[in-house]
């Protein structure tokens, strides 16, 4: 006979990136004990949700809690598909866990599936990500389907540099310096062009257009501080159009800018709609510091 004993299950919603309601990027959050989900309800709540992206954040080891732990399993699921790394989603569940749990932990483990161990700590109001480096190589806009990414994402807007990821499958467009900011914030790409250039994702997971952050064109925040640089982010082969704050795309894009710039420290935006700021720092052991703050938008729980 059928168990009709349902669970009921911590869920939240998170703006991270960001100080402000409504701005940054959502997450949604699912607190599991040590008692696991099955992928598919898992995806069958990403779906219900209808962010970019929720995170499922599990107990380990047994006779702790999530006030007490400090390592837990994370997984991150879109409407449409598990992904190996999510920034803006991982910053969201460390903000659950230290400021509505109430954890004491000053740093947290998250084991992932498929990237290794990254970590979460708290300075002061930021909340800083600790992620590998992915490394990029300079890219041949020439060849298929880069061709067909450019012309689909950025149409005929000039071009400076473009630059490969494979261990990520994530392309960046940078654009030249000279572009305005009210260009670069307003283009358009045509998605079903972009995804019709890779159908099945096999080179392309990921394509990030982005420029140089100066006075000249307008790359500054609410204090007139300038941006090193901005970036948009676009992946219809994942089912994200563009992304409003993307954590993860700036272990790739931390690599590239600061042999660019020749700089350890990086203050960078993401000019969606939405939009958010991050703080970044290189470090010498492969990995980078993604820190950014977060506001906790709803409590709620979910039984299934």
């Amino acid at each position: 006979m059928a168990s009709n004993i349902k669970r009921v299950l911590p869920l939240y919603t998170v703006d991270a990136f960001t100080n402000k309601a409504f701005s940054g990027n959502p997450a949604a959050v699912c607190l599991l004990d040590h008692q696991d989900l099955d992928d598919d309800m898992k995806q069958k709540i990403a779906s219900e949700m209808n962010l970019s992206e929720t995170a499922y954040v599990r107990l380990l080891n047994d006779g702790e809690s999530s006030e007490n732990a400090s390592s837990f399993e994370i997984r991150w699921f879109t409407p449409t598909n598990e992904v190996p790394l999510c920034g803006h989603a991982t910053l969201a569940s460390a903000a659950i866990l230290f400021h509505v749990v109430g954890n004491k932990s000053e740093k947290l483990t998250f084991q992932t599936k498929m990237r290794g161990d990254v970590f979460a700590s708290r300075h002061g109001n930021l909340i800083s990500l600790d992620f590998p480096l992915y490394d990029t190589e300079k890219q041949d806009g020439s060849v298929k389907p880069f061709k067909e990414v450019i012309q689909a994402t950025v149409g005929k807007m000039a071009v400076q540099d473009l630059q490969y990821s494979a261990e990520t499958k994530t392309f960046i467009i940078r654009l030249d310096d000279s572009i305005t900011r009210s260009n670069f914030d307003g283009f358009s790409p045509d998605f079903n062009m972009m995804h019709s250039a890779d159908p099945d994702g096999n080179a392309v997971a990921f394509v990030i257009v982005a420029i140089k952050g100066s006075l000249d064109n307008g790359s500054v925040d609410d204090t007139g501080k300038v941006y090193d640089f901005k970036s948009r982010f676009f992946s219809p082969w994942n089912g994200i159009d563009e992304d409003p704050v993307t954590g993860s795309a700036h272990a790739v894009l931390a690599s590239y800018w600061s042999k660019q710039l020749q700089k350890k420290t990086l203050y960078a935006r993401q000019a969606s709609r939405r939009g958010g700021d991050l703080h970044l720092k290189v470090n010498d052991n492969g990995r980078v510091d993604i820190a950014g703050e977060a506001v906790v938008i709803l409590k709620g729980q979910i039984t299934v």
